[in-house]
């Protein structure tokens, strides 16, 4: 996709190189904004091969607010691995740190928990909540039958008075979705953009749910767009980036979901890519 590579060329060429708390440096720029009309194709990269079944389980997670990272594992994901929730192993990027986050399972309320009981009081993931909670994505979906020309149709993960028990606070931190024309159209804010190793997960993320919401509402597939702030990418990862850079992009794929009934009965395995020959993966180092 060329809007992706012109976001990764525009970090090559203009990044300011600073420091984080991983302690590995990134060249960043200040806001980005990545477009993609989805009558051109499933956004999943083709300059590298991206795993759609690690993006499709976790979404699942998600939509289940699930905040255990066991049932990743038991789906053969595991990309949540190395974090776990501050409040049973406070952060720190040291080797026994690591292990330990690596061995605990609890990730406190991340995004999913936020989507389906934003405002609950969070005891645990196999505890229910102590007080009763709104469920963002029911809403938005009853929204988007009833009233689908609602501007209101926002999910928020980022609530300021859980994050400090949050294995991460949201990097993608909330979704607007907007009908126009008949079509879905799913837009996203994201705060902290891995650009090499996070951003194809996202982009194909919220491409599979406004795929899924668009078949929940009866509606074409519109625009996804992405409202990016802090955006970088980190120098351990400028070569082989560049290497993707001079790989052109293929055709892109096709996405299909069989059996669609809600997306609260979704499963990952319900939906598949057709016709994705992409290029080769790139390892990618992850900054924990």
């Amino acid at each position: 996709m060329k809007a992706y590579l012109d976001i990764v060329q525009q970090i090559l060429t203009h990044g300011f190189k600073k420091n984080n708390r991983t302690g590995t440096d990134a060249l960043t720029i200040a806001g980005a904004m990545f477009e993609h009309d989805m009558a051109e194709g499933f956004p999943l990269l083709t300059t590298k091969k991206v795993p759609f079944r690690l993006v499709a389980s976790e979404l699942e997670f998600f939509i289940r607010g699930i905040t255990d990272k066991e049932w990743l594992r038991k789906q053969d994901n595991h990309i949540w691995d190395e974090w776990c929730s501050p409040d049973i192993v406070p952060y720190a990027n040291d080797e026994q740190t690591k292990a330990m986050m690596m061995k605990e399972i609890e990730l406190g309320p991340i995004y999913g928990w936020q989507w389906r009981n934003f405002g609950a009081k969070y005891i645990a993931f196999n505890k229910p909540p102590e007080s009763q909670g709104c469920d963002q994505l029911r809403q938005l979906v009853n929204t988007l039958k009833t009233d689908p020309d609602s501007r209101r149709m926002i999910v928020s993960a980022w609530n300021p008075l859980d994050i400090p028990k949050m294995a991460l606070p949201p990097c993608h931190y909330a979704f607007q979705v907007t009908v126009v024309d008949g079509k879905l159209n799913l837009l996203w804010n994201q705060r902290s953009v891995d650009v090499a190793l996070g951003l194809p997960f996202n982009i194909a993320s919220y491409g599979c749910l406004l795929h899924l919401l668009a078949k929940e509402g009866g509606l074409g597939e519109g625009r996804l767009i992405g409202f990016l702030g802090d955006v970088h990418i980190y120098v351990n990862h400028v070569d082989a980036i560049q290497q993707q850079c001079a790989r052109s992009p293929k055709t892109l794929p096709r996405i299909k979901t069989q059996n669609f009934t809600s997306i609260f009965d979704w499963h990952y395995g319900d939906t598949v890519i057709e016709d994705y020959n992409p290029h080769p993966a790139i390892k990618f180092e992850i900054a924990v």
